[in-house]
């Protein structure tokens, strides 16, 4: 079988957007499918029509924007016309069985016009709503005529789509909600290759001592730093870690739009000797900096976007043997049974946060029990094999859709 990925973005570029495409794709290669891969102008200025990145050929979409993009509102349609163009190319030429189209909706619109032209079945997968992620980014509002605009195009996409498919049940009662029958919406969880994520033993001792975390407890987090991570409460909760645990640390690996002011925020409060950012590192270092790290910390702030959507790095914790605490949004609950796979505290609550990072750094037969529940729990339930597994019949019902007469 022969499938087409339509993605907003891909490798080279690091997100957990492009790492989960990766481990889908590959996953499917190791089943014996053929994947094709074309990037949107998401991706950003490209001079190839094609890259090689991840062991992976990705085809890119050639962008000149038209002159009516520049007027507001327009440049989506702007692009998912120049993705039209450029996908229609490329399937008329390889002949796939499938186009998958992976979430926002500027990828779903132009798989389902290639698609009904050329007579291929469309698969949309909803990683997370468009509304949803412009609106954490400051982009627009809930409720705004925007916001009501780009969820009506979300919703007629998933309802012209051959099959469904999105990344956890609250986007799947989301989807079900919307008018979509619930035959047609299927989950594939996200999930880690427990190979490439064996469990750390020992401190990478060069990276401990140049980072000047020699014999501290470290609290970490690793990724991008949006508003939504609440990363800002984070650092407040330090304050009040660090009178029940003086010699604690705080490590922060990664970068983002929030980068700045939580620096400015650690300088202000007087912590400057006990927080560590480090960066962005690249992705082939990031075990070294995993085990480094006692305690992963996750405390996502409440809104829609958290409670319907699961994050992929609280599993990578767990197949490393690291501990979670985790704040309780919905997207944190389909993954973390609290006082099993790890620990939950109220979102929000900057001293329930504290608490239960005290909690974890302290109780050492606690700690050692979630470590255990948490690899067993991603190596039983959570792997990619199973997870992809899980596309045979997503493909088998949407071709038998296209199909029927």
């Amino acid at each position: 079988m022969k499938i087409l990925h339509v993605l907003d973005h891909s490798l080279p570029l690091h997100s957990g957007y492009t790492f989960r495409t990766a481990a889908i794709l590959t996953e499917q290669r190791r089943r014996g499918w053929e994947t094709v891969h074309l990037t949107t102008p998401r991706q950003g200025v490209c001079d190839q029509t094609m890259e090689q990145a991840g062991g992976f050929d990705f085809h890119r979409t050639p962008y000149r924007p038209a002159a009516w993009s520049r007027l507001p509102a327009l440049w989506p349609f702007d692009e998912m016309r120049a993705t039209a163009a450029a996908l229609r190319r490329l399937a008329s030429r390889v002949r796939p069985d499938v186009l998958h189209a992976h979430s926002p909706v500027l990828t779903a619109w132009p798989a389902l016009r290639v698609g009904r032209a050329l007579g291929i079945p469309v698969v949309y997968e909803v990683r997370a709503f468009w509304e949803d992620a412009a609106v954490d980014h400051g982009s627009t509002a809930e409720g705004s005529a925007r916001y009501r605009f780009t969820r009506l195009l979300e919703t007629l996409a998933l309802k012209r789509a051959d099959a469904v498919t999105t990344i956890c049940e609250g986007l799947r009662a989301d989807i079900v909600g919307r008018g979509v029958p619930a035959v047609r919406v299927t989950v594939i969880p996200n999930a880690v290759d427990i190979d490439r994520f064996p469990v750390i033993g020992h401190r990478d001792a060069d990276l401990e001592a140049e980072l000047g975390l020699q014999g501290s407890p470290v609290i970490g987090f690793c990724g991008s730093f949006y508003a939504y991570e609440g990363l800002e409460l984070l650092v407040r909760a330090m304050a009040d870690v660090l009178t029940r645990v003086p010699d604690a640390r705080l490590l922060l690996v990664g970068g983002g739009p929030q980068e700045s002011a939580l620096k400015a925020q650690v300088r202000e409060a007087g912590l400057a000797q006990r927080v560590v950012f480090t960066g962005r590192v690249p992705n082939a270092q990031i075990e070294r900096y995993y085990s480094l790290i006692d305690v992963l910390a996750f405390p996502r702030k409440r809104m829609r976007l958290t409670d319907l959507v699961t994050p992929l790095k609280p599993l990578e914790a767990m197949a490393q043997g690291r501990v979670v605490v985790a704040s309780d949004v919905g997207g944190h609950r389909e993954l973390i049974e609290d006082e099993r796979t790890g620990l939950l505290f109220p979102a929000d609550d900057v001293r329930a946060l504290a608490s239960r990072l005290c909690l974890a750094l302290t109780d050492d037969a606690l700690r050692g029990r979630l470590i255990a529940n948490g690899r067993v729990f991603v190596e039983q339930e959570r792997n990619w094999a199973a997870s992809v597994a899980r596309y045979d019949g997503v493909y088998a019902r949407a071709r038998q859709a296209v199909a029927a007469p």
